[in-house]
Parts: C-alpha cells; sequence; structure tokens
C-alpha cells in the first residue's frame, strides 16, 4: 500500500530508510517499509512485492522481528516519585522528566490520572498540566489528555481513594470540577449509579471526553444504560467493582459484550488472577474489547520502599503498592512489564500481548493506528530464549 508522507511533529532524523523482512503487529505475513527522513512511513508493502530500486540504500534487516507503534499508557497516576494531583508549576522540570523516562519505556503518550482529591489540587494540577500538552516536545512521550478518576466514585467501592473528597455526581458538580478544562480532558472514570438519568454521561460525551465506568456497584442494567448514553470504557477491570457472577452480569460483564466497549486492565500478577484474566480477554476478544493500562503510582521509576502518598503512605514490594492496612493501591511496574507477564503465562502471544499495550488503547480512544500514513515511533520487539525486549527504530 502507498500512504501519503505529512508533515511530521517531531525533529527530523535526516536519514530515509527502508526496513525489511518486518512482521508487523496487526498484520499478516512478512512486510518491507520505507521511512522518509522525517520518520514518516510512505511505503509498506509485502515482502513478496519487490523494493523499488530508488529505496534500495540503508537497509535494514529486521530477520522477522515484530514491529509496532509505541506504547499508550490511558492511566498512570505518577512518576519517578511526583504524584499527578499534587503537581505545581515548579514541577515542570520534573514532568519533563517522566516524560523522557516514559519515552525511555516505549510509551509514545499518557493520561496523567488525577485520582480523587480537593477541587483546590485538581484545579492546580489541571493548570499545570494544560501548559505541558500545550507545548509538545519531539522525542518525549506526549501528554494526550488527563484521566479524571474521580471525585465522583461509589463510596462502598472507593478502594484507596480519600474518602473525604468524594462528591455526588451532579452536572453542576461535575461542571465545578472541569472548570475551562474540558478540552484538556480525556477521560474520566465515575460510577454512573450515581447519577440514574445519565445526564453527566451524556454531558461529557458532548464534550468529547471518554466516560469510564469503574469504582462502582452499577448493575448490568444500569451500565447498559450509561454505555446507551455514551460511555465507552471500563477503568481497572475487576478492581474496585463487583465480581462477574452467574446469576448478575453486573457491569463488567455487561462492557465486556457491549459493542465498543473497552476494558482497561493490570497484568501484574496482583490485581487480578491470571486464570480469570485469560477468562476475561478471552471473552472481551483480546484486543478487541480490551487493553493495557499500568495504573502505575508517583514511585514509579524508583526502588522498592516506603513512599508518600497524599496524607497517607504507601509501601512498594516488588512491584506492587499498598496502604498501611493492606489495601491494594496500585503498582510501579512499567506498561510493557503487562506484555511480557501476558505471554510468560501464556495467556496470549506476542503479537497479541503488544497490541494490547500500543493498538487497543489507540482503539479505545479512536486514534489513527499505523495505516493512517502519520508519521510513526516504532518499536523492534525481539524475543529470544524466552526473553522479551523492545528497542526504538
Amino acid at each position: 500500500m502507498y500512504v501519503s508522507p505529512t508533515t511530521h511533529h517531531k525533529q527530523s532524523k535526516n536519514i530515509a530508510q527502508t526496513l525489511i523482512n518486518a512482521r508487523m503487529v496487526g498484520f499478516e505475513d512478512k512486510y518491507w517499509l520505507r521511512l522518509d527522513e522525517n520518520s514518516c512511513l510512505t511505503h509498506m508493502q509485502p515482502i513478496t512485492v519487490p523494493i523499488l530500486p530508488e529505496f534500495q540504500e540503508n537497509i535494514q534487516d529486521l530477520g522477522g522481528d515484530w514491529l509496532s507503534l509505541g506504547g499508550l499508557d490511558l492511566q498512570i497516576n505518577g512518576g519517578l516519585g511526583l504524584a499527578f494531583p499534587e503537581v505545581t508549576r515548579d514541577d515542570l522540570p520534573k514532568l519533563t522528566e517522566i516524560c523522557d523516562y516514559l519515552w525511555e519505556q516505549g510509551v509514545d503518550g499518557f493520561c496523567p490520572t488525577i485520582v480523587t482529591t480537593s477541587l483546590e489540587n485538581i484545579r492546580r494540577s489541571l493548570s499545570v498540566f494544560a501548559e505541558l500538552w500545550a507545548n509538545p516536545q519531539p522525542n518525549t512521550a506526549q501528554v494526550l489528555g488527563i484521566h479524571l478518576e474521580g471525585p465522583f466514585l461509589n463510596y462502598e467501592k472507593r478502594g484507596a481513594h480519600p474518602k473525604q473528597h468524594l462528591q455526588p455526581l451532579t452536572l453542576e458538580k461535575l461542571k465545578a470540577v472541569i472548570g475551562d478544562f474540558a478540552p484538556l480532558i480525556k477521560i474520566m472514570t465515575l460510577a454512573p449509579e450515581l447519577d440514574p438519568s445519565n445526564g453527566c454521561v451524556e454531558y461529557l460525551h458532548s464534550q468529547d471526553i471518554v466516560v469510564s465506568l469503574g469504582h462502582s456497584l452499577a448493575t448490568e442494567d444500569q451500565a447498559n444504560k450509561a454505555f446507551a448514553y455514551g460511555a465507552s470504557m471500563v477503568t481497572h477491570a475487576f478492581n474496585a467493582m463487583p465480581s462477574l457472577h452467574h446469576r448478575e452480569a453486573g457491569m463488567l460483564g455487561a462492557a465486556m459484550v457491549y459493542p465498543e466497549v473497552y476494558c482497561g486492565f493490570i497484568a501484574d500478577g496482583q490485581h487480578v488472577n491470571r486464570t480469570m484474566l485469560e477468562v476475561f480477554l478471552r471473552a472481551a476478544q483480546f484486543e478487541k474489547g480490551a487493553f493495557l493500562v499500568s495504573d502505575a503510582l508517583a514511585p514509579i521509576g524508583l526502588p522498592d520502599g516506603v513512599y508518600p502518598w497524599d496524607d497517607r503512605q504507601i509501601t512498594v514490594t516488588k512491584g506492587t503498592a499498598r496502604l498501611d492496612n493492606g489495601t491494594l493501591s496500585g503498582t510501579t511496574l512499567p506498561l510493557f512489564e503487562g506484555v511480557k507477564n501476558l505471554v510468560k503465562w501464556q495467556i496470549c502471544d506476542l503479537e497479541t500481548a503488544i497490541a494490547l499495550a500500543t493498538t487497543a488503547p489507540r482503539k479505545a480512544l479512536k486514534m489513527a493506528t499505523l495505516t493512517t500514513g502519520q508519521p510513526v515511533n516504532l518499536l523492534r520487539w525481539t524475543q529470544k530464549k524466552g526473553e522479551i525486549s523492545f528497542s526504538r527504530i
């Protein structure tokens, strides 16, 4: 296929190159690709199609390794010790470091997640991220928009969210939280049963904000009504919601079969039992209805230990974070650890696991994928002796 080039928003590499013997995530057989000096994909053809004479220089043979787009992390709560609900303008240099760190971890874009906190904290964090969002830099992870996880959550399923900052879900309260930041907000997690009219879901949908159901006791019927009003996502499947039951499918069961609803999930071995994770992914048809998130907390990129978390503290052990009372609060494992785990646990093959962290989140946000002709940042994946690694092209 021929893809017409477009202006590249990243720094030019000034070297056009041809990649051969590549297996492309989401495509059958092997391909050759041509990237121009601006890293724009201009040609992508099956390996059986001869390479054009003018593309014979700067050839790189990938030897059948997989190529994919970079990862997207739609739920990450902080990094390098900085919690996103607590950022101030003085933290802009640290936020730049976090973007660089995520880029090194193979992440092209992310949704900084602001969990339930005071309105003052939400507004301040949004104003800081608005500045970062409006000034994207090359060769670093991009802020896709903010994920507001709260404060409109069910008290009984609040998990580690501070109860004193939970809010009733009304249109007035919702607009007070969003303020003038609607263009910046990409996703909002809420409990739909708090607003039986679904007027808030409808309003968010009208503002092009993805509505994700989570921290909720919603029934199957309540979830289906929210989906009908525009909700299209579920936050960290199985966690902070009723489990699947043979007499009441609940919110998650409804989501797994509702067309074009995507469920985020964590594959760290702690948040979801491996067998249930396989059952879930098979029912959700893998990347057709699910996508990986890290749900990483502020200490991602730092060693295990005890760290502050709002006015409390968390203890991180082998990448799992818990409050002092033992409540599971998140992880500090990068997004692609989930890819490696899914393969190690034999839940899916490498291609599918990669897609769950790269293609699937783009589909969940209705973003372009590899076939659109936009400039690309490609990852090369290798699997040798059971070890999975990746590098940027």
